[in-house]
Formats: C-alpha cells, structure tokens, sequence
C-alpha cells in the first residue's frame, strides 16, 4: 500500500494525519511504529513552523503543575515525625500520651538490678582498677625508673581503697587508704582526725572517699565503672608528683526498697595530686606520700549539709536536685570544678 492510503483503498487528509503524528508524540497506543513517507513530509513541515496548527488548534505554554498540597504535607509530616522518632524517641510519647509516659525506647534503657549500668555511658567503661591507666615508669628526681613504678602502683592503690574497698563504699573507716598518707602532714591529718566524728564543709571524708550510708543506701551488684589516668612528672625539690583523674560510677538502691528497683548512679570524678617526697629533704615515712590537692566532682550525691555519706536522691527526693547546676558527669574534657572548700552546691545530671 502507498504513504497515506488506508486498507480500504482511501487516502488521509493531511489535517488527519497531522493529528494522528501528534497522538503518537503524546504516547497514543495505535500509534504507527514507522511514519509513511507522507508522515514524514508533514511532520517535517510541523517542525519548519512550530506555531502554526491545523484549524481548531492552538499552541499554549504548559500551566504551572499544581501542589499537591494534601498528600505533600502528609508526606512531610511522616517524614518530621520519623527524624523526631530517630532523634528522640521519648518525645514522641510524650507528644501524643502527656508527660508521664514512657516510651519502649526509654523503658529498654532503664537500669536493672542485673544491668544496673545500662542506658548509661559507663556500661562501656572498665570495672574496678581496670578502668585507672597507669604509665609507663622512668626515672623522675629522687627516684629510679623502678622506684616510681613502685609509687605509681601504691598511688593506684590509694584510689582503690578510697573509692573501690567495698568496705569502705559501705561506710568503715578507710584504713588501708589512710596508711598510705603521710602521718607527718599536719593539715590533712586534722582532717582525718575530725571528719568521722563531726564532718563539715571543711573537714568532711567525701573530700578523699567513696562513702555511702548503710542504712540508707545499698550497692547494686559488685562493680563499679571507672574511667582515667594517672600522669607524673618532676615536683619541689626533686619530688615525684603524681596526679591522678579518675571518674567513678556506683549504682544504688534504698536500702528500705522491698519490690521497688529504683536504681541511682552517683558519678563522682576526682582529682588528686600527691608526692612523693625525697626523704632526706622533707620529713616523711617511708612508702607514704603527701597531698597536695584534692577536689572533685559529685551528681546524684545528694546536697545539704557534709553528713559524711553520699546521699543519692531517690523519689520525690529527686526534685531537689532539679535546681541545681546542669552538668554532664561523663564529660572528662573540662577540668574538675569542685575545690577543698566547695560548698553544698546542687550539680544536676544531664546523663545518668
């Protein structure tokens, strides 16, 4: 059959063909697969002026697409809403169920007897002595490169009988801590003297250890996460001058609960510097070493007045500490704030 022709014998006017190429431009289904000859000559005087169509036809710039106003919003919201769930998780309960919800996000962070660190940032942190870095010994002023490993690992000790001795965590007196002070120096040794008798600002035992009051507060489990270091160098007159920077995490319970599991992580990060004298200059004993500063850190140790004990917040009781500075006790970047003489300032935890 020739260009233009139908089955039947007939021929398409121009006009028709021209509609049916333009069909097949937008996607007609019937549209030939291989223009004739005489498609192709019309197509070709279509293109020569784009302007110009046949009669009853004209040619027009596109409307602007409509917004889809409904189902975009829609789309955007779901998509706020699962940033806010990625985000936040509780917060999403408290939008849609009041503030005094849970969500299942923060009901898995809750610590548990068994998990007593869980949801918090020391679940990762080493148990006990493990989590105190010791350096490697050289020799320093008076001392051989063995004689300060030997000082290090007794300042190590020191931390651990002040802050890990179970004993000591459950309110006995620190004797194996306090051997290892220097009986010669006279301010530190009022302090002990005084402190567990009659503790006050000045004179309280949480300045050096790691108490709690047994018949209010109770340990949960056997371990404590520690994380920090000790650091050394040269101090007056030939001295060994060791600082240590350590952050402990002990969680507790009321020792009252019965059923209730409530659980309190009281994060206390200390900074102590000690020397070790040379004893032909200062007067000492041997295997002891002198303070020479002590300060730390403490949230969810509860405020007031020295009492001598830690004493978390549980409860209602909480509400005190809200007023008190916010703080994050697992950030070690910034130096320990807390001096000798402190105060009973409130420091409330941002992450517990």
């Amino acid at each position: 059959m020739g260009a233009g022709t139908e089955p039947d014998g007939s021929s398409r006017s121009d006009e028709e063909w021209e509609r049916f190429l333009r069909e097949s431009v937008a996607g007609a289904a019937d549209a030939p697969k291989e223009p004739s000859a005489r498609a192709r000559e019309v197509a070709k005087r279509l293109r020569a002026e784009p302007d110009r169509g046949p009669e009853g036809w004209r040619s027009y710039t596109p409307a602007r697409p409509k917004r889809r106003t409904g189902w975009y919003g829609a789309g955007l919201l779901a998509s706020l809403v699962l940033l806010v769930v990625a985000l936040a998780p509780g917060r999403v309960v408290d939008l849609f169920a009041g503030d005094d919800s849970e969500s299942p996000a923060e009901a898995a962070q809750r610590p548990t007897m068994d998990e007593p660190f869980r949801g918090s940032p020391a679940a990762g942190w080493a148990s006990g002595a493990a989590g105190i870095t010791v350096p490697k010994a050289g020799a320093v002023g008076w001392m051989s490169a063995a004689e300060v490993e030997r000082a290090l690992a007794r300042s190590r000790d020191f931390l651990v009988a002040s802050g890990l001795d179970r004993g000591v965590l459950r309110g006995e007196r620190p004797e194996k801590a306090i051997a290892l002070i220097n009986p010669r120096q006279k301010d530190v040794q009022e302090l002990l003297h005084t402190a567990f008798r009659t503790p006050s600002e000045k004179n309280d035992p949480l300045l050096l250890f790691s108490r709690f009051q047994p018949s209010r507060t109770h340990l949960v489990g056997d371990v404590v996460k520690t994380r920090g270091r000790l650091t050394y160098r040269e101090g007056e007159r030939g001295a060994l001058q060791v600082t240590a920077d350590v952050t402990f995490v002990y969680p507790v319970t009321r020792a009252d609960a019965g059923g209730d599991d409530e659980i309190v992580r009281t994060i206390v990060r200390r900074e102590l510097v000690l020397s070790w004298d040379d004893p032909d200059k200062v007067i000492t004993e041997p295997g002891t070493f002198s303070i020479v500063s002590h300060k730390y850190d403490m949230t969810n140790g509860g405020c007031g007045a020295p009492t001598g004990y830690f004493t978390p917040p549980f409860g209602t009781d909480r509400r005190a500490d809200e007023a008190g500075t916010e703080v994050d006790p697992y950030d070690r970047s910034a130096p320990v704030g807390r001096g000798e003489s402190s105060g009973d300032e409130c420091r409330r935890a941002t992450r517990s």
